[in-house]
C-alpha cells in the first residue's frame, strides 16, 4: 500500500490518495479478504498537464501499477458497491464459475484467466484464488486435554486470549468507555513455535504448554467460500478497454466456447453490468410490443379510424431513425437509459401528430363551413393551413 500511495501521488493530476485493506465484520459485506481500496481525488482539471485526459491517465496509472499477484480494477466508488451488491462483482463485466470443488473452480478460473487475457480489448483479467488461503490450525488432543482435566473449551480459550485478546477491564474516562484488552507479546505469538510454549493453567494449578495438549500448525484451505444458486462460486474479474461491454462477451465468449474445456458439473455464467443488459433486452421485448400497441390502441379510441391511428405511428419510425444517428455520431451505446428515452420519444413523436392531425382536421372544416366546393387545391391549401399553426411548436419540440 505504501509503494502504491507513493507512485499515484507522483503523478501531479493527484491530489490525495487514501487506501484501506480488508473487509467489514458484516456478512452483508461481499468483499473478497484479498481486495484493496484506494480511492483518489483529482485535482480541477484546469491544473492537469496539456493534453491530459481522464483515459490517458487512468492507462499511465496502469502501466506503473503493476504488482505481482494482484490486478487492477478501474472505477468509480459508488459505482463499485453498487455493482458489488447488485452483482457481487465489483467490475463492470466479470464470470461467474460454478461447481462442486473449489480447487477445481480455481484452475477453471486461472484457464479463463489465459484465454481472455490474450484480447484486445482486456485490459486486466484477474481470477480469484479461492482455494489459497493460510490457516494456523489448533488441534487439541482431547484424550491428553482429559489427563490434566482441561475440556477442548479450556484449550480454546487460552488460545483466543492469548493470540487475539481478551477484554478484562473498563477505563472510566468522563462519558467515555474504553476497553482494556491482554494479550501476549509478539515475540511470543508470531510463530506456531512460540504458540506451542504457550502456558495453560490446569485445574490442579499446575501450568503446562500447549504443545502437550494441541498441535499448532500452519495449513491451505479457502480464503473465503462463496454460495450462489446452491453451488460453490469462483469470480473472474475482467477491466475492458471498451465500453461496447455486449459486444466484448459476445466475442470472449465464442473464444471461451473454442478453447476452455469444462469438465462434468462445472460452469460458468457472465455477471456485472452485462446481466443487466440481457435482462433489460428480456424485458424490452416484452415492453416496446406492448407499448406501440397501447399507443396504437389510444390513437383509435380518439379517431375511430385504424388507417389514421397507423398514419400516427409511422412519426415513431422517423423519430427513432433520427435518434439512431445522433447516438451513432455522439458515440453512446445502447443502454437502459437510452431505451427509456426512445420510449419517451416514442410518446412525443405521436403526441406532436396527435396534435397536427387535429390542427388539420380543424383547418379542413373551415374550408367545408365556408361552403365552397372541395377540390383538390381546396384540400391541399387547407393542409398547408393547419401545418403552417402548428410548424413553430414542433420545431421547438
Amino acid at each position: 500500500m505504501q509503494e502504491q500511495d507513493r507512485i499515484l501521488r507522483s503523478f501531479t493530476e493527484v491530489q490525495t490518495v487514501f487506501g484501506t485493506v480488508g473487509r467489514s465484520d458484516s456478512a452483508t459485506d461481499n468483499a473478497p479478504l484479498d481486495m484493496y481500496d484506494t480511492t483518489i481525488m483529482l485535482k480541477p482539471r484546469e491544473q492537469w498537464r496539456t493534453g491530459m485526459t481522464y483515459e490517458k491517465l487512468i492507462r499511465a496509472m496502469d502501466d506503473r501499477l503493476q504488482f505481482p499477484g494482484l490486478t487492477n480494477t478501474w472505477t468509480m466508488p459508488v459505482e463499485n458497491r453498487l455493482d458489488m451488491e447488485l452483482t457481487g462483482i465489483k467490475t463492470a463485466v466479470g464470470l461467474k464459475i460454478q461447481g462442486p470443488d473449489l480447487a477445481r473452480i480455481q484452475d477453471v478460473g486461472e484457464q479463463i484467466q489465459q484465454i481472455l487475457s490474450r484480447m484486445p480489448d482486456t485490459s486486466s483479467v484477474f481470477a480469484e484464488r479461492v482455494s489459497r488461503g493460510f490457516y494456523l490450525n489448533v488441534e487439541v488432543n482431547r484424550a491428553e486435554a482429559a489427563r490434566y482435566g482441561l475440556t477442548v473449551a479450556d484449550v480454546q480459550r487460552v488460545i483466543t486470549s492469548e493470540i487475539g485478546g481478551a477484554n478484562i477491564a473498563q477505563n472510566v474516562e468522563g462519558r467515555e468507555r474504553v476497553p482494556i484488552a491482554v494479550r501476549y507479546e509478539q515475540d511470543f505469538r508470531d510463530t506456531p513455535e512460540a504458540l506451542n510454549r504457550a502456558l495453560i493453567g490446569t485445574p490442579s494449578g499446575a501450568q503446562i504448554p500447549i504443545n502437550q495438549v494441541a498441535r499448532v500448525y500452519f495449513s491451505g484451505g479457502p480464503a473465503m467460500i462463496r454460495d450462489e444458486d446452491g453451488a460453490l462460486t469462483g469470480y473472474v474479474y475482467l477491466d475492458l478497454k471498451t465500453t461496447d461491454y455486449g459486444g466484448f462477451v459476445n466475442r470472449a465468449d465464442k473464444l471461451l466456447r473454442e478453447k476452455l474445456v469444462l469438465a462434468g458439473g462445472y460452469t460458468y455464467r457472465w455477471a456485472g453490468e452485462y446481466e443487466f443488459e440481457l435482462r433489460t433486452k428480456q424485458r424490452l421485448k416484452i415492453i416496446l410490443p406492448i407499448v406501440f400497441f397501447v399507443i396504437f390502441l389510444l390513437l383509435y379510441m380518439v379517431f375511430k379510424s385504424a388507417a389514421e391511428a397507423a398514419v400516427l405511428i409511422f412519426p415513431t419510425l422517423y423519430a427513432m431513425s433520427g435518434g439512431l444517428l445522433l447516438q451513432w455520431a455522439l458515440g453512446y451505446n445502447f443502454s437502459v437509459a437510452v431505451w427509456v428515452r426512445y420510449i419517451a420519444l416514442f410518446g412525443i413523436a405521436v403526441e406532436t401528430g396527435v396534435v397536427m392531425v387535429v390542427y388539420l382536421h380543424e383547418a379542413l372544416q373551415h374550408k367545408i363551413a365556408e361552403g365552397s366546393l372541395m377540390t383538390e387545391a381546396d384540400i391541399e391549401q387547407a393542409t398547408i393551413d393547419g401545418a403552417v399553426q402548428r410548424l413553430r411548436p414542433k420545431l421547438m419540440t
